[in-house]
């Protein structure tokens, strides 16, 4: 029975042996891995950010961004890099001064929907109204010398590229804005001038920048 039962603790021992080299393999494995997402979430990649408000239509140049060094991981293709700007890039939705500039918020100026236009609201705009502020434009057609008729909405969303307030108007301020509107919307606005109908501009409710 000894001599038989001998080999049984040699048995033991590979066995022993071979666990305590799977836990190395697993603590490299795990030590590696650590390393690996560590090292990757140090690794940075050029992108630009917007030094101003930039809204809808307005062209992309260097005066307008500048290069940061961020940490994007895989979403580095989502953002715009210093490769990617081009003659002929405009924004096609209101970039905040600081935000990373995404891909998806850039264009070709060729396919751009949108136009910028001047207009004079006879009433003044709130305080509230800058740059990149979402606006509508309310119209009163004009019936006669003084006589308005009720206003309405004549676009319901624009985005604002400048504003200049005058408070010199007797009777009341007024303000001259810079609108960014659908090409749509082009010739009803113009028209809505031509006609001297009463412009107002006031804040979309609810609308974030």
């Amino acid at each position: 029975m000894t001599a038989v039962d001998a080999p049984r603790p040699a048995r033991r021992r590979a066995w022993g042996d071979a666990r305590f080299v799977l836990g190395l393999l697993l603590i490299v494995a795990s030590v590696a891995g650590v390393w690996f997402v560590v090292s990757a979430a140090r690794q940075t990649a050029p992108a630009f950010a917007a030094t101003r408000t930039i809204v809808p239509g307005e062209a992309l140049t260097s005066d307008d961004l500048r290069i940061v060094d961020v940490g994007l991981g895989q979403l580095a293709g989502a953002y715009m890099s210093p490769e990617s700007l081009d003659e002929g890039v405009i924004a096609t939705r209101t970039i905040e001064a600081g935000e990373l500039v995404p891909a998806s918020a850039t264009g070709a100026a060729a396919l751009a929907q949108t136009t910028s236009v001047v207009l004079r609201s006879t009433v003044d705009v709130p305080a509230s109204i800058d740059a990149g502020s979402v606006v509508e434009v309310w119209s009163a057609p004009l019936l006669e010398r003084g006589l308005y008729d009720v206003p309405r909405i004549l676009v319901a969303d624009a985005a604002v590229v400048a504003v200049t307030r005058d408070d010199s108007m007797i009777g009341g301020a007024a303000a001259t804005l810079e609108l960014v509107i659908a090409r749509a919307d082009v010739a009803t606005v113009l028209g809505s001038i031509a006609d001297q109908a009463a412009l107002s501009v006031v804040p979309t409710i609810g609308a974030s920048r």
